[in-house]
C-alpha cells in the first residue's frame, strides 16, 4: 500500500514538474530548503559547527510538523525527501536521543561518507570484449535515459556532448553538474561515448546521458546528497543510474529504502561492487550500495576474463565486465586508462540501455533477469556472480556468420626459382575456402613487374627478364581474400637500378585541438630517386615502398609507397601539448622495389624536426 501511495504522489509530482516552467528543479522537487540552503552548503560538504549530519526517517511522510521538530531542537534541514520517509539534518548531537525517543521517528542514522572507487591502476576494448559493437549495427541504446550519479560530467568532452541532456549538482546545490575529479567523466564514456569515429566507443553510444553530482574534486560526498539523486531519477523519469561509488559501513535504512523504492518505481539501479577484495578472492567485502538487493552489484574482470586481483568478492555479486586498464573519457577533452569496479560497472549499465532500447516495454526486473540468464559464466559466483555481462546475447543478436579467408598454395615454381630468358615457365597453384570449397579456378596470378600473367589453377607464361614477386590471390563469396607469394628471377637481374633517398623534409601538421589540449603530429616528406641519374636533374622513382620508424618524441612505424614525383608522406602519432624542445625524428629504415637494389647508406637517412 505504502510503495502505490509513494508511486501516486510521484506522478501528482511531474505534473506539477512539467507545469512549473522555469521553477529551479530542485525546488520543483521539494528537496532544498531554502531557508538554511546558504547554511548547509560549506566547501567540503561537511555539517555546521557543533552539529552532526543524520538521517532522521519517520513513520509517516515529512511534512511542516516533521520540518518545525527538527528545527525545534536547533537542527538544519538539508534535504525533506519523497522517495523516502526522511528529512536529512544537521543536528546537535544531544539532541539525537531525543529524537529517537520520539513515537513519530522510526529511526536516526549518521548521514556517512561515500567515495569514488578508482582503483588507480590507472581502448574500450571492454566494450568489444561484452560484444556491444556487435549490436551497434541495429542498437544503440537511443534515448535511454541513464543517470551517471558521481563527479558529474564533462558535458564539454566531444564524445560526450552530443549524448548529455541535464543534471544537478547536489554538492554546490545549482543546476551546474561539471565534473571538477575526472571520475564521473570517466565512468560516463564507457556508458556512451559517440560513436564519431575519434577517441572512444560507449557500449550504448546513443543513450541519453544525465550528470548527478553527489562527490567533490576529492572524489568523496554523502549519502544524504545520494537519497536526493535518486529522488531526482524518480522525477525526471531515469531509467538506469549508475553508482561507481560506495562505502564498506552500513549507511543504513534509509539509503537502503530509498534504493528500494525507486526500484519499485522503475528504476534500474547498477553499482561498482568494490575494490576491497583479496588476491585469493577470499570473504565477503562487497560495499554499499552494491550489496543491497535491489542493485546490480558488479565485479571487475581482465582481458584474460580473470577477476581482478582487489575486485570484491562475496555472495551478493550478480555480474561481471572488463574494469582493468579501460580506456574512456578524461576531463578536457582527452582519454586514458582507469582501473576498478568504478569502470566495470558502466560496461552493465550500458548494456542494460541496449536492452531496453531494443525492448522498450520491459519493466527493469526484465531487463535486470535478462542481464543475469545471458551472462557468460565465468566459474565461482563469489568471485563473478552469474558471469561477465554479454551485450550482443542480452539484446537477441545472433553472432555474424563463419567467414574464413580462402587458403591458397603456390606448387610451382618453387620460390628462388631462376629461369632463362624468354622461356615459358609453368605456374600451378590451389585455392580452397571453408565455406565455398575448391576454388583454384578462380585463382589471378599477378607480377608488380608485368601485371597479371594468368588465372586458374595452371598455365605457362613467359616473363621479362629480371626479378619478380609472383602472387596468387582469389577473393571468396563473403569478400574475404587469399593469397601466396613466391619470388624468381628471370634471365641476368637487372643491377644497375640503384634507389636513393634523395631528402627528407621535416614539418608539422596543424594541431588538432579538444578543449585545453592541443595534439600535434610531424610529417616526414621523403624523396627517392635513381642513384644513377643526374645529381643537378634527379629521376624519382615511382612505386618504391619505404619503411620507416618515428623517434623521440613518438614510437611508431610507417610505411609508404612513392608517388610520380618520388615522394612519399609519413605521419607521426599525435602527442599532446608536448614541451618546448621536444624533437620529433624520421628514419627510414628500407626502401624496395621490384628490378631495384636500395644504397642503404649507413647510418640511415633521418630527418628531424624541433617543436
Amino acid at each position: 500500500m505504502k510503495v502505490k501511495l509513494i508511486i501516486i504522489s510521484i506522478i501528482l509530482l511531474l505534473v506539477m514538474v512539467f507545469a512549473s516552467g522555469c521553477i529551479p528543479v530542485m525546488e520543483k522537487l521539494g528537496l532544498v530548503n531554502p531557508a538554511n540552503e546558504e547554511q548547509l552548503s560549506p566547501e567540503k560538504g561537511g555539517p555546521p559547527d557543533g552539529l552532526v549530519k543524520v538521517l532522521i526517517g519517520f513513520k509517516e511522510k515529512p511534512g511542516a510538523a516533521q520540518q518545525a521538530m527538527v528545527k525545534g531542537i536547533g537542527g538544519q534541514i538539508k534535504y525533506t525527501y519523497n522517495i523516502v520517509d526522511a528529512i536529512a539534518a544537521s543536528i546537535p548531537q544531544k539532541a539525537i536521543d531525543a529524537l529517537q525517543k520520539n513515537p513519530n521517528v522510526a529511526h536516526v542514522e549518521l548521514d556517512i561518507k561515500v567515495y569514488a572507487l578508482d582503483a588507480e591502476l590507472d581502448d574500450s576494448w571492454g566494450v568489444k570484449r561484452i560484444g556491444a559493437g556487435v549490436v551497434h549495427s541495429s542498437n544503440k541504446g537511443t534515448d535511454i535515459k541513464v543517470a551517471i550519479i558521481d563527479t558529474g560530467i564533462d558535458y564539454n568532452h566531444p564524445d560526450l556532448d552530443d549524448n548529455y541532456v541535464e543534471g544537478y549538482d547536489f554538492v554546490n546545490s545549482d543546476d551546474d553538474p561539471m565534473d571538477d575529479n575526472g571520475h564521473g567523466t570517466h565512468v560516463a564514456g564507457t556508458v556512451a561515448a559517440l560513436d564519431n569515429d575519434i577517441g572512444v566507443v560507449g557500449v550504448a553510444p546513443e543513450a541519453s546521458l544525465y550528470a548527478l553530482k553527489v562527490l567533490d574534486s576529492d572524489g568523496s560526498g554523502s549519502y544524504s546528497d545520494v537519497i536526493a539523486a535518486i529522488d531526482w531519477c524518480v522525477a525526471e523519469g531515469i531509467q538506469v543510474t549508475n553508482n561507481s561509488y560506495g562505502s564498506s559501513g552500513d549507511p543504513g535504512e534509509t539509503v537502503k529504502a530509498a534504493f528500494d523504492n525507486s526500484a519499485s518505481a522503475g528504476v534500474l539501479h547498477v553499482a561498482a561492487a568494490g575494490n576491497s577484495g583479496n588476491p585469493p578472492g577470499r570473504g565477503d567485502n562487497v560495499i554499499y550500495p552494491a550489496r543491497y538487493i535491489s542493485v546490480i552489484a558488479v565485479a571487475a574482470t581482465d582481458q584474460s576474463d580473470k577477476r581482478a586481483r582487489w575486485s570484491s568478492t562475496g555472495p551478493d555479486l550478480e555480474l561481471s565486465a572488463p574494469g582493468v586498464a579501460i580506456n574512456s573519457t578524461l576531463l578536457g577533452g582527452g582519454y586514458g586508462e582507469k582501473s576498478g569496479t568504478s569502470m566495470a560497472s558502466p560496461h552493465v549499465a550500458g548494456v542494460a540501455a541496449l536492452v531496453w532500447a531494443g525492448n522498450p516495454d520491459w519493466s527493469n526486473g526484465d531487463v535486470r533477469n535478462q542481464l543475469e540468464i545471458t551472462a557468460d559464466d565465468l566459474g565461482d559466483s563469489s568471485l563473478y556472480g552469474n558471469g561477465l555481462v554479454d551485450a550482443d546475447e542480452a539484446v537477441g543478436v545472433p553472432p555474424p556468420p563463419l567467414n574464413e579467408p580462402p587458403i591458397v598454395f603456390i606448387t610451382k615454381p618453387a620460390d628462388g626459382s631462376t629461369f632463362d630468358s624468354g622461356v615459358a615457365i609453368p605456374f600451378e597453384g590451389t585455392a580452397s575456402d571453408p565455406e565455398d570449397g575448391v576454388l583454384t579456378a578462380d585463382l589471378i596470378w599477378t607480377s608488380i613487374k608485368d601485371g597479371q600473367i594468368g588465372i586458374g589453377g595452371s598455365f605457362f607464361k613467359t616473363l621479362s627478364d629480371g626479378a619478380h614477386t609472383i602472387t596468387a590471390e582469389v577473393t571468396d563469396s563473403g569478400d574475404e581474400t587469399g593469397s601466396a607469394s613466391i619470388g624468381i628471377t628471370v634471365g641476368t637481374p637487372i643491377t644497375d637500378n640503384i634507389l636513393h633517398v634523395k631528402s627528407i623534409d621535416m614539418s608539422f601538421d596543424e594541431p588538432a585541438t579538444a578543449g585545453p589540449n592541443k595534439f600535434y603530429t610531424a610529417i616526414a616528406t621523403v624523396y627517392i630517386i635513381d642513384a644513377n641519374s643526374d645529381p643537378t636533374n634527379p629521376i624519382p622513382v615511382e612505386g618504391a615502398t619505404v619503411s620507416g620508424i618515428w623517434s623521440d618524441a613518438t614510437t611508431d612505424s610507417d610505411t609508404g609507397i612513392s608517388d610520380t614525383s618520388g615522394k612519399v608522406i609519413m605521419i607521426s602519432d599525435k602527442v599532446k601539448n608536448p614541451a618546448s624542445g621536444t624533437k620529433f625524428t624520421f628514419t627510414v629504415d628500407n626502401v624496395i622495389k621490384d628490378g631495384w637494389t636500395y644504397d642503404s647508406p649507413s647510418p640511415k637517412p633521418s630527418g628531424s624536426i624541433t617543436y
